[in-house]
């Protein structure tokens, strides 16, 4: 136990080197550099003792991440962007699920025999996007401009769009359930919607309880309850914890952005929770570099980059198709504006999370799909990571 808690020290350490270095650049995205680093200390044997699987990701860092991001993002700019960013992250998502599984079939059938479902499943853990880690270089780049809230909120939604859809994908690849639109679109609307209801709820309660309480610690306690309890309770009555846990920040932060006098509480929470983000990050990237190496020595890595390649066109077209075929919003993005929003939708923290709940399943097609879709993950955090900086300083002048 020791040994463990003294590596995940020494992980902390390192991700706290790396912000240091980029603190004031924002050139490169840290959790790129965070993989790279994992990727290497895979290569020392006592890094292999610290393990990651689905459950400490989804169950113990997700929700944090999740509530930093809906808790920090402007209400102001939520409702500016509300159409682009629910419809990408509902309709967009599933359009891009589908046509990403044609042609990742199209592709990988005749090399590799991957199955339509084998593709559909690669698909549902591809599209949820991370772009947590290219905000910043957005911002620093586009100031005010939609592209970076509009990336922000997408993915925030397409969380939870994606997990359900997941769900539903694995349960044909390892059970051979059959697929029915109905019973999908019950189950979406049962899902999405009872864990947006339970995160409202909870959401309202910590709203009203935070001004009973007189101590800032107990109210940035009572955050915590809120961003974890709130997950637990939507998955444990079978709906999304993902929407569940970005509704309640939402919730939250319109509360405080609309009152004057929890300025003094707002800046606690923002204290607390800017901290907790870099160190949950750090040791999420700095773990699925390190558990990386498992699954990245396969035979098939020109299909995992014809993957990856497939991912980025497939979201261009379908971020095009919406953004610029819907009336109100087409001349807020142009096509510059869609190749930025295509380019920085990363895969990372869902995706690896889907990832690992499939990786037990001893079979030679689930052992293709979880290296395949692993090293395409890789590429797209370093890739994309690498691209995003000059990218952004092109098109913005």
């Amino acid at each position: 136990m020791l040994l463990y808690a003294s590596l995940l020290v020494i992980l902390l350490a390192i991700g706290l080197i790396v912000y240091i270095f980029d603190v004031k650049s924002n050139y490169f995205p840290v959790p790129m550099v965070l993989l790279l680093i994992g990727l290497g200390l895979s290569f020392i044997p006592v890094f292999n003792r610290l393990g990651l699987n689905h459950d400490i990701i989804f169950d113990l860092l997700l929700p944090a991440l999740l509530f930093v991001s809906a808790y920090s993002f402007p209400i102001r700019s939520l409702k500016k962007n509300i159409w682009p960013i629910a419809t990408l992250g509902t309709l967009g998502l599933m359009a891009t699920v589908f046509l990403m599984a044609v042609l990742i079939y199209l592709v990988g059938g005749p090399v590799a025999g991957l199955s339509f479902v084998a593709a559909f499943l690669i698909a549902s853990i591809l599209t949820p996007t991370d772009p947590v880690s290219v905000t910043a270089i957005l911002e620093n780049v586009f100031g005010d401009s939609d592209i970076p809230k509009v990336v922000e909120g997408e993915s925030m939604i397409n969380d939870g769009t994606s997990v359900v859809l997941f769900g539903i994908a694995s349960s044909m690849f390892l059970y051979n359930e059959p697929f029915s639109i109905f019973s999908f679109l019950g189950e979406f609307l049962l899902v999405s919607l009872g864990g947006v209801a339970v995160g409202i709820a909870g959401g309202w309660l910590v709203t009203k309880a935070v001004h009973i309480m007189h101590s800032h610690v107990y109210q940035v306690m009572l955050s915590v309850i809120l961003a974890y309890g709130g997950f637990y309770m939507a998955e444990g009555l079978g709906v999304s914890g993902v929407l569940a846990t970005v509704s309640a920040g939402i919730m939250l932060s319109r509360a405080f952005q609309q009152s004057e006098k929890e300025d003094e509480l707002h800046s606690y929470l923002d204290g607390f929770w800017k901290v907790v983000e870099p160190a949950v990050l750090s040791l999420l990237f700095l773990l699925i570099g390190i558990q990386s190496a498992d699954y990245l020595a396969f035979g098939h890595w020109l299909l995992a980059i014809g993957v990856f390649i497939i991912s980025l066109i497939i979201r261009f077209i379908v971020l095009g198709g919406f953004l610029k075929l819907s009336p109100h919003i087409n001349e807020r993005f142009q096509w510059s504006s869609v190749f930025m929003m295509t380019w920085s939708g990363l895969k990372g923290t869902v995706s690896v999370a889907l990832l690992l709940s499939i990786e037990t399943q001893s079979s030679s097609s689930a052992d293709l799909v979880v290296s395949l879709t692993f090293a395409a993950i890789v590429l797209s955090l370093v890739i994309q990571s690498l691209g995003i900086y000059p990218l952004a300083q092109k098109f913005s002048s």
